[in-house]
């Protein structure tokens, strides 16, 4: 079985897409298309549902993907122990939406400690990290920790997360020392959607109130809730991260909450093996040595 069909096999269960599978693992279409017949060939089952398109894996396909996942993972991180004097390679990061604003310190840490890594950051949810590291496609994650913590993992705890009300300056909330949870819901808002488990926690303990948000805008990135809240249109309810990445902006109004809520741990997240990836490891060095507001 050659590693080149498996990574056409996992990279095309992700894409779901032919010609964005063979682009991603740099061939052509019908070179991809060729290693996975031979894949298929290889296992005595049809592994892909396929007409013109890329329809879905098979049942044979579905039981399959984990497996392979791993074994690319395996791979990737035996490479990488080879290489491990100095530590040096990629480093892939995944982080919640809410983790964003901690990145450019773990970075910071962690290239600075190993120089000869190259940092790569992509944004996902909590339940993307969990899969992306059972899978080794991720070396690390930023996420929260207390609530639907990834398994068999060690964590480091980096920073504990409170909400902030947000509002356009100019829309009567310049002056205020604090907002009631009833009037900030009462707003036009915007919110992360609830696949995303900020929005998941932020309802949780919005019914602990008996309140329910029913933002009139929902996304996936508080980027694009900013650019709501600038318009003046629109109010949201972030962590309190983002006001000190967007502190002297003249238009952002953060307002804290008259009764804040019990702050949630945020932190790094890698898998518990033995042994460890030292990419892994390096990370774990990295974070236990930062102090973060």
């Amino acid at each position: 079985m050659q590693l080149r069909h498996l990574r056409y096999f996992v990279t095309l269960a992700r894409v779901r897409h032919f010609a964005r599978a063979a682009s991603e693992c740099g061939v052509s279409q019908p070179t991809l298309s060729a290693g996975l017949v031979a894949l298929e060939q290889e296992c005595g089952h049809r592994l892909i549902e396929r007409e013109r398109r890329f329809i879905g894996l098979t049942a044979q396909g579905a039981a399959m993907l984990p497996w392979a996942e791993q074994i690319l993972g395996a791979m990737h991180m035996m490479a990488s122990a080879v290489a491990s004097a100095p530590v040096q390679g990629e480093f892939t990061l995944a982080a919640i939406p809410a983790a964003l604003p901690l990145v450019g310190q773990l970075a910071e840490a962690l290239l600075e400690q190993n120089p000869g890594l190259a940092l790569s950051v992509r944004s996902a949810t909590s339940r993307e990290i969990e899969h992306a590291l059972a899978a080794l496609e991720i070396d690390a994650g930023l996420t929260y920790l207390d609530h639907e913590p990834p398994a068999h993992t060690l964590a480091v705890p980096l920073a504990a997360e409170q909400y902030l009300f947000l509002a356009r300056r100019g829309a009567g909330f310049d002056d205020r020392a604090a907002i009631g949870w009833a009037q900030a819901v009462a707003q036009p808002l915007c919110l992360l959607h609830t696949g995303m488990q900020y929005r998941r926690i932020l309802d949780e303990r919005l019914a602990a109130r008996g309140l329910v948000a029913a933002p009139r805008a929902t996304a996936d990135s508080h980027v694009a809730l900013f650019a709501m809240v600038r318009s003046g249109g629109f109010c949201a309810i972030v962590p309190d991260g983002y006001a000190q990445l967007l502190s002297g902006l003249d238009w952002a109004c953060f307002v804290p909450f008259d009764e804040p809520e019990v702050a949630r741990r945020i932190g790094l997240v890698v898998m518990d093996r033995d042994p460890m990836a030292p990419l892994s490891r390096a990370a774990l060095t990295a974070a236990r040595g930062l102090v973060i507001e």
